[in-house]
This record gives C-alpha cells, sequence and structure tokens, in this order.
C-alpha cells in the first residue's frame, strides 16, 4: 500500500518536524503501526545482527525445526491448521535483567552483538514514548513512568524465522493476534516479505525495507490512551520459499506497574471510563491463553476485576 506511514526520524531536528510528528500521530491514531528509517542505529550493527541471527539458525535450530515439522506430517493435512504457527523462535530478555549470558547455543560474538543492538534498541522505545507524549499532550516521561513500576519496565527480543512452508495456505507463520504489551520495535528480513496488518477490514502487507525499524502499538497503550491509539491484529503469513528472518522487541510496562486511562482522556463527568485499570502482570496472565482471540473481552474481564479489587493510584505519575 503506497501510503503506509513511513517516519524519517532523522527530520524530527530539521524543520519538517511538525509534518513529521503528524506522520507518527496519524500512524497511531488510524494504523497501529509505522516504519522507522533514519532512526539513529548503524546499519553495521544491523547487518551484524541479521548475519548472526541468521547463522544461529542454520547452525542450531533448522534440524530441529525440520524433525518438528516431520512429526506434525503436514504433507497429509487437507484443513487450515488453527493451533500452530510455522515459526522457529527463542526469547532473549533485556530488562529488568537480562538472560543473554544464559541463553544456551549463542556464540560469544552473537551475545555480545545482541546486548549492543538491545541497549540502542532501549533508547529508539524511550525516545518513542516521548514522542507520542508530545502528540498525546500528555507531559514528557508520563508513559515511561507508568511503564517502570517498581523495577523498571519488561523489554525482551523474540527472535524468530519462519521458514520456506509447503502449504502456506494451511497453516500462518504466525496466526492473527494484537500485542499485549507496551511499544513493539521490529528489525525484519527486507528479502522475505510476510507481515500483514488488519486495517479497515482488508488485510494490509507491512512492506519489507531494508534497515528499517517497523513500530506497532500494544493494548497498553490502547488502554492508557482510553482508546485514542489502537492495538492492530496482524499476522504473518507463510511462504513457500525463503527464510523471514524477524527480531521483534517489547517494551512493555513492569510486572507490578498500574495500567489506566491517562486522567486527560478520562472526561470528568464519566463514571466508568470506557478502559479498566489493572496490574500489567494480571492482564499478561489473562492474555497468555487468549492471545489468538479479539482483544474486546480481554478489556472486559479486566473491568470485572477491576471491580473486586483495590488498586492504589499510580504513584509515579
Amino acid at each position: 500500500m503506497e501510503n503506509f506511514p513511513i517516519v524519517d526520524i532523522g527530520k524530527l531536528n530539521t524543520e519538517e518536524r511538525v509534518p513529521t510528528m503528524d506522520i507518527i500521530k496519524d500512524a497511531c491514531e488510524n494504523w497501529g503501526f509505522f516504519e522507522l528509517v533514519n532512526h539513529g542505529i548503524s546499519i553495521e550493527l544491523m547487518d551484524t545482527v541479521e548475519r548472526l541471527t541468521k547463522e544461529h539458525y542454520k547452525k542450531c535450530m533448522e534440524q530441529r525445526f525440520n524433525e518438528m515439522v516431520t512429526s506434525k506430517s503436514l504433507e497429509s493435512v487437507q484443513s487450515e491448521i488453527k493451533d500452530l504457527d510455522w515459526e522457529s523462535t527463542f526469547f532473549l530478555r533485556h530488562l529488568p535483567v537480562s538472560n543473554i549470558s544464559e541463553t544456551p547455543d549463542l556464540d560469544d560474538d552473537y551475545r555480545k552483538v545482541m546486548k549492543e543492538f538491545a541497549q540502542e534498541l532501549e533508547k529508539l522505545a524511550e525516545q518513542l514514548l516521548d514522542l507520542l507524549c508530545e502528540n498525546l499532550g500528555l507531559e514528557k516521561g508520563y508513559l515511561k513512568k507508568v511503564f517502570y513500576g517498581s523495577k523498571g519496565p519488561n523489554f525482551g527480543t523474540k527472535v524468530s524465522n519462519y521458514p520456506p512452508c509447503p502449504k502456506p495456505d494451511l497453516v500462518k507463520g504466525l496466526r492473527a493476534h494484537t500485542d499485549a504489551g507496551g511499544i513493539i520495535l521490529l528489525f525484519q528480513d527486507d528479502k522475505v516479505s510476510g507481515l500483514q496488518l488488519l486495517k479497515d477490514g482488508q488485510w494490509v502487507d507491512v512492506p519489507p525495507m531494508r534497515h528499517s525499524i517497523v513500530i506497532n502499538l500494544g493494548d497498553q497503550l490502547e488502554v492508557i490512551t482510553n482508546g485514542k491509539y489502537k492495538s492492530v491484529m496482524h499476522r504473518v503469513i507463510a511462504q513457500t520459499d525463503g527464510n523471514r528472518m524477524s527480531l521483534a522487541s517489547f517494551y512493555n510496562p513492569g510486572n507490578d506497574a498500574v495500567i489506566a486511562p491517562a486522567p486527560i482522556f478520562v472526561k470528568e463527568n464519566e463514571t466508568s471510563q470506557a478502559y479498566p485499570k489493572f496490574v500489567f502482570d494480571d492482564y499478561m496472565k489473562l492474555y497468555a491463553g487468549l492471545k489468538f482471540q479479539e482483544k474486546e473481552p480481554r478489556f472486559e474481564a479486566m473491568k470485572a476485576v477491576e471491580s473486586t479489587v483495590n488498586l492504589d493510584p499510580i504513584a509515579t505519575v
């Protein structure tokens, strides 16, 4: 789609700051996604991350994935598989405590470069949160404070490969869902496509662009903005050829962070706000079993919990 929102973040320090902020605003309100270029992360670092990620898959994960697929006997399947994703993944945690040193099978070079990449992404995520605050009329740092909880935010990277699939019409690379957390930063393959988002009832391709970072909003930002920004259903289509690399980094609230609509988005006369107030960890426990379902029942379930639990006001804001 030609008008997919692409943000040149380098223009924020030029006379084009206002139109650039407008693109971000429109993307958050109407797409839930946008693509960042000139984001400040070095091309050399991104190229090294990509090379080592693909080498790691070949060396440590490809055979395991093929064995798993063989055991599922996909060739004999005739109808759509609704409980399986055609992906090979592992997860690296960065905050509040990194697990990169303990993650098995990673070469030292790969550990080092992923730590460096995570630090760059963390800075970018916090910069973006402040840009969202500016567009929303929230004080600078508001979102970061809300996400902080008592131990800081949760931040981690899901490293995925989507190998060639013999029956892409019957199995998704990743089934449709919204992301539970805060803001998601995706470094995706620029040669093998597959990521799609749902817009106005149509599945739209997220264009693969070399060295870009794709941003999408999670459920928590929908709650905090009381629906002004929306998390959006998205999926990955399996492909018959090519192995698609995807590194999705999730900058999420801390486990004990209290999430609620920001006061400026709740009308004075409203006795019940449109979105619930809850502890982030409680939402994640609910989400774990309902990831591939509509998000609205999750919000309703948290409202029911809210009415029975006394949540302390957000002390940090």
